[in-house]
């Protein structure tokens, strides 16, 4: 038996090597242990994402469930991460688990904890159910039909549950009526049939087909991945925006309507910049160590609290699970924000950016200028180098030893380690080194005020690394 470790967020392997029934089995029991351990009344929501085998593998688990008597909440058909997230929250149920390798290649497939109050399980959960993990093959105990005839598995509709309180939230008539046309590209994602039911008309759908596959690409809302959507933007003379999920639709990516990629650290700044400017709220801002530093100029304009985190939306969880946040997010395009769920959610946060739009009569670039009028302008992306590990460790140790006190044709003027490398440079610009969590790239992000000046940062980099 292999030891099975869970990463940034959950564990993940690939399909028929590691990810097996076998081990599913295993990460399950130790999930039913830890609820028999730590509930008077363990319960559990299960559900699963487009990926292969996903209801084979959410099946398993409810079995290992059910032969502990742990009663189980199964999601007939897809369903994306925040409405498994949602459903433990309003099922009352202490525990949820989602099959999904979110955005990673369609090879993988993986296994995410959430927690009663709608986010992902604390580092301490995860910790635990990780050291209950059993180094045999448990038993099932009795098959779906059975169980379900006991009582013990019942079938809940957690997609219209979603769908309930999306609109209890927002005004949807508002973004009907204002004439906004959607571009949504649910990249064969557990989105798809959400954004069909929010949003009925007046949007252009892509890849909203159930691929297992994902035509062979990784399902992550980044520019490169999205050029279809960009291009569609870019010459639809009256869509007006572009909106793309993950795998399990907890990551978004947009485009402005002329098909420029909108990233995440812009998103966190027209959020932040909506929900305190526009809507009068206040709290926290909690982001991931990646992200730009333009959010702490707008939270110290605003006077908002910032604080950074370790890589992980979990660490941002359980700030925004214990104190009063107002959006927390990751340089990935994970981002929650107050009035949902403690939970990255793609399709919630595209309704925010839309009812912005339609509430102001503006563009998303005429937005995104208003953010610029408070922190000037900057541009950011990320390289994923593909490299040995041997290489790949070569450089995190030159990193630490202090080897590079030149990046860039710059000299580094200060490093920051809360979780990987962050080296700062003369004129705002920093990059940044750090190895995934969840797969084998070493990536490499840069800030300047150019997306020119970005790109250079990266191939010197990149040129250096590989040299």
């Amino acid at each position: 038996m292999i030891p099975l470790k869970f990463g940034t967020d959950g564990w993940r392997a690939i399909i028929a090597k590691d990810y097996t029934v076998d081990n599913v089995a295993r990460v399950a029991e130790a999930t039913a242990l830890w609820l028999l351990e730590h509930s008077e009344k363990p319960s559990i929501v299960i559900g699963h994402d487009c990926r292969f085998g996903g209801e084979m593998f959410a099946e398993t688990t409810a079995l290992i469930m059910c032969k502990h008597n742990i009663p189980v909440k199964l999601a007939k058909g897809f369903v994306s991460t925040p409405m498994v997230s949602l459903g433990a929250n309003k099922l009352n149920c202490p525990l949820g688990v989602i099959i999904t390798a979110s955005h990673n290649p369609p090879s993988y497939n993986g296994y995410k904890i959430k927690a009663s109050y709608g986010g992902p399980a604390v580092p301490a959960t995860i910790a635990e159910v990780e050291d209950l993990i059993p180094d045999f093959v448990p038993e099932f105990g009795g098959t779906v039909e059975e169980f379900v005839a006991k009582g013990l598995i019942e079938y809940v509709d957690l997609e219209t549950m979603y769908v309930d309180a999306a609109k209890a939230y927002f005004d949807l008539k508002a973004i009907e009526d204002s004439g906004i046309v959607l571009a949504y590209d649910a990249m064969y994602g557990a989105g798809q049939n959400v954004i069909k039911r929010l949003l009925p008309n007046n949007t252009v759908l892509l890849h909203c087909d159930n691929n297992p596959g994902f035509m062979g690409q990784a399902p992550e809302p980044i520019h490169r991945n999205l050029l279809e959507l960009s291009e569609l933007v870019k010459n639809s003379p009256d869509v007006s925006a572009g909106l793309a999920t993950d795998g399990d639709a907890d990551r978004i990516g947009m485009y402005d309507q002329h098909g420029n990629f909108v990233d995440s650290h812009h998103l966190l700044l027209l959020f932040i910049h909506y929900l305190y400017k526009y809507k009068q709220q206040t709290g926290k801002v909690v982001v991931a160590f990646s992200v730009s530093n333009k959010i702490k100029k707008m939270c110290e304009a605003y006077g908002l609290d910032y604080e950074v985190t370790k890589i992980g939306f979990k660490y941002i969880c359980e700030i925004m699970v214990n104190e009063d946040v107002l959006v927390g997010g990751e340089e990935s395009g994970g981002i929650a924000l107050k009035g949902n769920i403690p939970e990255r959610d793609g399709v919630w946060d595209g309704l925010v950016i839309l009812e912005f739009m339609a509430k102001t009569g503006k563009s998303m670039t005429e937005l995104v200028q208003e953010i610029y009028d408070v922190v000037g302008a900057f541009s950011y992306d990320r390289y994923d180098l593909h490299i040995t590990e041997e290489l790949k460790q070569q450089v995190i140790a030159n990193c630490k030893n202090g080897v590079y006190t030149e990046l860039a044709g710059e000299k580094v003027t200060n490093l920051e380690t809360i979780d990987g490398f962050k080296f700062y440079l003369a004129d705002g610009e920093n990059l940044m080194i750090r190895p995934s969590g969840t797969e084998p790239v070493l990536r490499v992000y840069a800030e300047a005020p150019t997306p020119e000046r970005v790109t250079e940062m990266l191939e010197s980099v990149k040129a250096m690394i590989l040299a």
